[in-house]
């Protein structure tokens, strides 16, 4: 380790390293040994900063997820325009990144899915955090919090499902024109009622 350069500044600068080859090759199978070609370094600093395949692993979960939620707190702390603005922003902000590092973060909730031990936390990181910031949002924007958190979930499984529909069909241009029609198509003026309770 170079002299000065402390062992969190190399830890960092490697976990950056391994999430842009991760983005470019996908997890799969990859070995320690393989992953450390990869990035420049040995078997043996991978294991010194991050104890095993599996915890590597787990903190290219935590970045990447780290990664988002910064997008969203950026969201929740600055903005301050009407209900469609902010869905758009939301939009816009998830999209960019996605388009980078969205086939990681897919492949990552599958692993979380099927309860691989690395990828588990992602089980609780990334649907109820998201759900509650985006909740805020919507109470701020003057919807009472059952019918907020509603809009808040869907907003989120669309914005997810037009990111994949982008990732697979690399059409930005229709994906964008979805999100605004879905923004439109859902009034953000209109009455809330939450699905199922008496109007």
């Amino acid at each position: 380790m170079t002299e000065g350069r402390s062992s969190s500044t190399a830890r960092e600068e490697l976990l950056q390293a391994l999430i842009e080859h991760l983005a470019d090759h996908g997890v799969r199978d990859q070995s320690l040994r393989t992953l450390a070609m990869a990035v420049g370094t040995s078997h043996r600093m991978l294991l010194y900063h991050f104890g095993s395949r599996a915890g590597l692993l787990a903190a290219v979960v935590d970045a990447v997820e780290r990664r988002q939620r910064r997008v969203l707190e950026r969201l929740v702390g600055t903005s301050r325009g009407t209900p469609r603005e902010v869905a758009l922003e939301f939009w816009s902000l998830l999209r960019e990144p996605a388009l980078r590092y969205g086939p990681l973060f897919f492949e990552l909730s599958a692993h979380a899915m099927q309860e691989q031990p690395h990828a588990v936390v992602l089980r609780d990181a990334l649907v109820e955090p998201w759900l509650t910031r985006l909740t805020e949002l919507m109470t701020r924007a003057g919807h009472r919090p059952a019918a907020a958190r509603v809009r808040a979930r869907l907003g989120l499984a669309v914005a997810r499902g037009l990111l994949y529909d982008v990732l697979l069909t690399g059409d930005t241009a229709s994906a964008d024109a979805a999100m605004t029609f879905f923004v439109d198509l859902v009034d953000p003026e209109a009455p809330d009622r939450v699905p199922g309770s008496p109007v």
